[in-house]
C-alpha cells in the first residue's frame, strides 16, 4: 500500500525504529526490496535517483514502482532520492510519487531554506512528503558527490526546519556516500546527532549508510572485482544512531555490491549461460537477504503488523 514519508516516519518515531530506504534502478532490486519487506513484514521506502530516471525513464520506473506499492501488503513509501531538479521534482510529483528529496545542501544556508520553501509549497499542496539535507556527507554514488565531509550544526538544523516547514531531514553525522566510507574504524558523530535531535521535531534521516559486508566484498573479489579498503558504516554506529533519533537509513552501495558478486560468480562459474533469468536471478536472492539483514538491523522487521491500516 502506498503512504507518504510522513505517515510511515510517525510511526517509526513513535516506536524508536528506522526505516529503510532502498534505491531501486531494475526490476531485479525491486523484486529483492518488496519480498524483503513482505516477508519481514517491515515497512520501507522504495528510492529512485536522478540518475536512476535518467537511465530507466521516469514512465518506466515509476510504472514497476507504482504496481510494487499496490502489490506489497506493507506500507510502500516512492521517495525521489537526493533531487537537485525543481522540474524532475515536479514530474515526480505529478506522476504519483508520496515523498520527494529536495538536495540544495550544496547552497549557502539561506539559498537553501528558500529553494527548499519553493518544493514544500509545491509538494505539501499534493499531499507529498518532503526531505531535506543541510550539511554534505563526503563520497560520490550516483549523480551524488562531495570532497568532503560538512558537519550539520544543531542550531542550523533547527533554523532550517522551522523556516522550510519539511517533513524530514538529512543530517550530515560522518557518513558518506559510496564503498570507501572511512580510512580506518567507521565513527560517527553521535553527540551531535543526540544534540540535533533534542532541538529538531522532525524525523532524523541518515543517508551514505551502508555497512558494506565483508562477505559480499569477498564473494566479488574472489571472481575478479577490485575494492580494495572498502569500508562501510559498522552495525554497531547503525544501532546507536537509531538509538538517539535516526528514522529513516538508507542502502543503495550495499545491493550494488550484492549484485556484482552475485553476476561475478554466475559467470564465472557456469560459463555457457546466457540466460539472463538465470544470471539476474541469483542476484536477486543475495540483494534479498541484504535487504532482510538492514531491515533486522533497522528494527523495522514486523512494524507493519496492524499499524498502518
Amino acid at each position: 500500500m502506498l503512504v507518504s514519508l510522513k505517515k510511515i516516519l510517525q510511526d517509526a518515531n513513535k516506536r524508536k525504529y528506522a526505516v529503510g530506504a532502498f534505491n531501486v534502478n531494475n526490476l531485479e532490486i525491486l523484486k529483492a526490496i518488496t519480498n524483503a519487506a513482505e516477508k519481514l513484514k517491515s515497512p520501507v521506502i522504495l528510492q529512485t535517483s536522478e540518475g536512476a530516471l535518467e537511465y530507466a525513464g521516469l514512465d518506466y520506473l515509476y510504472s514497476v514502482l507504482s504496481i510494487a506499492a499496490e502489490k506489497t501488503k506493507v506500507p510502500v513509501v516512492i521517495h525521489l532520492d537526493h533531487g537537485k531538479n525543481i522540474e524532475t521534482i515536479k514530474d515526480c510529483i505529478k506522476k504519483g510519487y508520496s515523498s520527494v528529496m529536495i538536495d540544495a545542501s550544496k547552497f549557502p544556508i539561506e539559498k537553501n531554506i528558500g529553494i527548499t520553501k519553493k518544493v514544500v509549497s509545491i509538494a505539501h499542496k499534493k499531499g507529498v512528503s518532503v526531505e531535506a539535507e543541510i550539511g554534505t556527507i563526503g563520497g560520490a554514488e550516483d549523480l551524488v558527490s562531495a570532497r568532503k565531509i560538512i558537519y550539520t550544526e544543531p542550531k542550523d538544523a533547527k533554523r532550517f526546519v522551522d523556516k522550510t516547514g519539511i517533513d524530514a531531514l538529512a543530517v550530515a553525522i560522518g557518513t558518506s556516500h559510496g564503498a570507501y566510507k572511512f580510512s580506518g574504524a567507521g565513527k560517527l558523530d553521535i553527540k551531535r546527532l543526540r544534540e540535533i535531535d533534542k532541538i529538531v521535531k522532525i524525523p532524523l534521516v541518515l543517508h551514505g549508510a551502508s555497512g558494506v559486508p565483508g562477505d559480499i566484498v569477498s564473494i566479488a573479489k574472489k571472481y575478479g572485482a577490485k575494492f580494495e579498503k572498502a569500508e562501510g558504516v559498522p552495525d554497531s554506529q547503525i544501532k546507536l544512531a537509531v538509538r538517539n533519533g535516526i528514522r529513516k537509513i538508507n542502502t543503495d552501495t550495499d545491493l550494488r555490491l550484492a549484485f556484482t558478486a552475485a553476476v561475478r560468480k554466475v559467470l564465472a562459474e557456469k560459463r555457457n549461460e546466457f540466460d539472463p533469468r538465470n544470471i539476474l536471478g541469483p542476484a536477486k536472492e543475495l540483494m534479498q537477504k541484504v535487504v532482510e539483514k538492514r531491515m533486522k538491523l533497522f528494527g523495522s522487521a514486523g512494524k507493519a503488523i496492524h499499524h498502518f491500516s
